[in-house]
């Protein structure tokens, strides 16, 4: 039984059966553009999702917070050193009892400083201050190959590229170069929870080991 060939458009009419159309004959444009525009038009429109939520908005904060990279690495590390002499009044009342309150107060905060995602795993301080959450494809090592050439994301034209971002504010930080440390895959069930109490229990539980050795 034959295959059933397949066929390409481009700007100038359909192409040959299983032709590699190249780039530049679709005008331009990248692919996350041309899926967008063949997916199927519906009256239903997503809220407060990518890419309608941050291609309306603006970035101002975040931007500031990359800019400010620096003043805030030294004060993200006075604020951990804080936590952690708080470990045992966290450890006393329980930490799945401060989850709540802890995570109501962190994600305002974040959310407004960073556009936080809550993802549990928060590693701002090795990338320039730029959450890599915001990246559309939720990449954690770096960008795509479809950085735009104004610097601006590929699947959201108005957004400047998340990874841009961050390795701007990584050259302003005293530890900026661990934005060259290799992340570790999203592990999707500590999605909203507390960075900040994961962090300061880590801290503490090595610690605690460094004293008995």
């Amino acid at each position: 039984m034959a295959e059933p060939k397949t066929l390409s458009t481009t700007a100038a009419g359909p192409a040959a059966p299983n032709e590699v159309v190249p780039p530049s004959a679709t005008g331009g444009l990248t692919q996350a553009t041309i899926v967008k525009k063949t997916a199927p038009k519906t009256a239903y429109k997503p809220a407060d999702v990518s890419p309608q939520r941050r291609v309306q908005r603006s970035f101002a904060v975040r931007l500031w917070s990359v800019r400010h990279s620096r003043a805030l690495e030294w004060f993200y590390a006075r604020f951990a050193d804080a936590f952690l002499k708080l470990h045992p009044l966290w450890k006393g009342i329980g930490y799945a009892r401060v989850e709540a309150p802890v995570k109501f107060v962190e994600k305002r905060v974040k959310g407004f400083m960073f556009d936080c995602r809550m993802c549990g795993q928060c590693v701002l301080s090795s990338t320039g201050m730029s959450c890599p959450m915001n990246c559309p494809k939720q990449l954690r090592n770096g960008p795509c190959g479809g950085v735009r050439a104004n610097g601006n994301c590929e699947v959201e034209p108005d957004m400047p590229c998340v990874w841009v971002k961050a390795w701007e504010g990584s050259r302003h930080m005293v530890h900026g170069d661990r934005i060259l440390d290799v992340q570790k895959p999203v592990d999707q069930s500590l999605r909203e929870t507390s960075a900040w109490l994961r962090v300061t229990a880590l801290a503490a539980a090595e610690k605690e080991a460094a004293k008995a050795s």
